[in-house]
């Protein structure tokens, strides 16, 4: 029998889309139900609150089981709720939301975190992340129950009534979330033209919720690690350069002309080419770009984190579009693509949206398949297009750290990036903006950021410069601050 019991005046604290933290301490059935229960009092007051909500849910640990309680709790508060048939990306959770036309939804998911953490991603009508306002709303309410204020936490799991109670009287009913996914793939996304170009296509999925899903769209790609496993094989589930070696060792070996990698919940892409080379998230967007304007056709503004490349700055200059910097967190980028008129967003981890196509929400498998739509089109692969990007607008070469540490070592770190600098790694400092951190343009095309993360105890570090050894010595200096 589960118990909850009021956790004192614990504070729930969310991040850029949601709140997440690590199993068994924070992560608990009593907190996800706080937080349900702060997101369902947030869904009564919109308009179409009647329409229902959406509950999806990723591989990880227990994530089914969270779903359940959070769909009882949304249900004991007079929401309809949908859940998912089964284990399903965050897009195809944003994409239900849409399709049966709902007020909003919530993910069980930590996304690209580690194994032992989990998490709760709120999601609005529109199928795409809850903007700020509403993440204060939801975050105030669930904090209002920690200090005791309209609670009625502190009962066992009988006091709500069971999950099959709830699917009985019709208030809460399973959906099958991912056949829906994959039949808009299949609507947005040149297939025909990917199998006639007979390009070789490998996919990692990471073990998460990725899994199950392309075979279907292309049943001649090869599937690595298609098999859920919470433990995501003791690897980070996050398209890095040091997490898809074994991709990227595979694709060589056998003679691949494309390597696609999700992150635990499948939103975001990794790509790695014909050489068995990390494909930098950073081009991934660029060749988007590139390919949605000159051959899709579509216009409209560019909506990109503090973190993403300079080279779109040269891109949109060429074609002639506006281009919006945002702080990190897709949030920030989804209040742009409400307002109308954005072709692309996107952060440098791969978090990329294209609403003038899609939903204004990040979608993983849906960039991959474009960019094997990409290679079909152009015939020629990945590390071909890219140094074509290079050649146009010069080398754009990029890494990120992400520093493990302490409170009193991050504060010392911040405290020192706010006094500024004169140079960095030899370079002199032009710049310095704090829309998100502190981000530092420097000579020679270069620049360096850092920005404390809003969901782990790290510091992140972002370089950009045109080579590589640059890079390195950027990132050598942010480590020995």
């Amino acid at each position: 029998m589960i118990l909850f019991r009021l956790a004192g005046n614990m504070q729930i604290k969310f991040g850029t889309d949601g709140w997440r933290d690590v199993i068994a301490e924070n992560y608990t059935f009593e907190n996800v139900h706080r937080v349900a229960r702060g997101a369902a009092l947030y869904f009564k007051t919109l308009p179409n609150a009647a329409s229902g909500v959406m509950v999806g849910y990723d591989a990880r640990f227990l994530s089914r089981e969270f779903a359940e309680l959070s769909a009882r709790v949304l249900a004991s508060e007079g929401l309809k709720v949908l859940i998912a048939k089964s284990v399903v990306s965050t897009p195809a959770t944003s994409l239900a939301i849409v399709k049966k036309k709902l007020c909003g939804g919530v993910m069980i998911t930590a996304s690209h975190n580690p194994a032992k953490y989990n998490g709760f991603k709120i999601k609005g009508d529109y199928g795409g992340s809850a903007l700020p306002d509403a993440i204060t709303v939801i975050e105030e309410a669930t904090n209002s129950e920690a200090n005791g204020i309209k609670t009625s936490l502190d009962f066992h799991s009988g006091a709500l009534p069971s999950f099959e109670q709830y699917q009985k009287d019709g208030r809460i009913s399973e959906v099958d979330a991912k056949a829906i996914y994959i039949k808009e793939l299949a609507r947005l996304v040149k297939l025909d033209r990917i199998k006639r170009s007979k390009i070789k296509v490998a996919y990692d999925p990471m073990y998460g919720a990725g899994v199950g899903n392309l075979e279907t769209l292309l049943p001649s790609a090869v599937i690595l690690h298609d098999v859920w496993n919470p433990g995501f094989g003791n690897m980070r589930p996050e398209p890095l350069a040091d997490t898809t070696k074994e991709l990227a060792k595979f694709i060589v070996e056998q003679g691949f002309d494309v390597g696609l990698i999700t992150d635990g919940d499948a939103d975001r892409i990794g790509a790695i080419d014909e050489n068995g080379e990390f494909f930098s998230s950073q081009m991934i967007l660029c060749l988007l770009l590139k390919y949605l304007v000159e051959v899709r056709k579509q216009r409209g503004m560019v909506v990109v984190s503090q973190s993403v490349t300079s080279m779109v700055e040269k891109m949109c200059a060429k074609y002639e579009l506006t281009l919006q910097r945002t702080p990190v967190g897709f949030k920030y980028i989804t209040e742009y693509m409400l307002k109308g008129g954005v072709l692309i967003g996107g952060e440098e981890s791969g978090g990329i949206g294209i609403p003038s196509l899609h939903i204004p929400e990040r979608d993983g498998l849906f960039n991959g398949l474009l960019l094997c739509e990409i290679c079909a089109h152009y015939k020629k692969p990945l590390g071909v297009l890219v140094a074509a990007l290079e050649k146009e607008y010069g080398p754009h070469k990029y890494d990120r750290y992400d520093f493990l540490t302490t409170d009193d070592r991050k504060l010392k770190v911040l405290n020192r990036a706010k006094q500024g600098f004169t140079e960095i790694a030899g370079l002199k400092v032009l710049n310095t903006s704090t829309l998100d951190g502190f981000k530092y343009t420097l000579e020679k095309g270069a620049w360096f950021m850092l920005r404390a993360s809003g969901t782990e105890p790290l510091l992140r570090y972002y370089a950009e410069a045109p080579s590589a050894a640059l890079v390195k010595k950027i990132l050598a200096f942010a480590k020995s601050l």
